[in-house]
């Protein structure tokens, strides 16, 4: 996907649900730090499809395909990927001063779409508290609100 967007006339359109434009319009900027604060902190859930479950499984070299407790839990019908007694993600590593994570290429959706959740974007207070902790935010490449949008709105990759 192209995260510069694609029809820039469509930024200034309102939305068709609201009918008002979005306090995000003129795009935002981000540029990942790889500070790790948005695989870490307090708990919560990285929600993981059966297909992004597969492939992080084949990824690690898992002959069966699937993950193990170790790395997954079942929340009701979803799953999602585990997290260490602190908080940080299953998959997060903290090595000789660098922060990374072990399954970057084959990461979940909600891994992929980061800042750009429709939780942050209600609100441009909504964007700032995320901000006091993803320092990427605000800083770097600009994103037009169609590409926004298009992130915000993805389904797979």
């Amino acid at each position: 996907m192209n995260a510069r967007g694609g029809d820039q006339s469509l930024a200034t359109q309102p939305t068709p649900a609201t009918g008002k434009r979005k306090w995000y319009q003129e795009g935002l900027s981000f540029e990942c730090t790889q500070c790790g604060n948005c695989c870490s902190g307090e708990p919560g859930y990285v929600w993981a499809t059966k297909d992004e479950v597969k492939g992080i499984a084949r990824f690690l070299g898992r002959p069966d395909d699937w993950l193990g407790k170790e790395h997954l839990r079942r929340v009701g019908l979803r799953y999602s990927l585990t997290e260490e007694p602190g908080g940080d993600c299953i998959f997060l590593e903290r090595k000789g001063g660098k922060i990374g994570c072990s399954i970057y290429s084959v990461r979940p959706l909600q891994c992929r779409t980061w800042p750009f959740w429709t939780g942050n974007l209600r609100s441009i207070d909504a964007w700032n508290e995320a901000h006091l902790t993803c320092p990427g935010m605000n800083q770097g490449k600009h994103f037009s609100f169609v590409a926004i949008e298009e992130v915000r709105l993805q389904k797979s990759w």
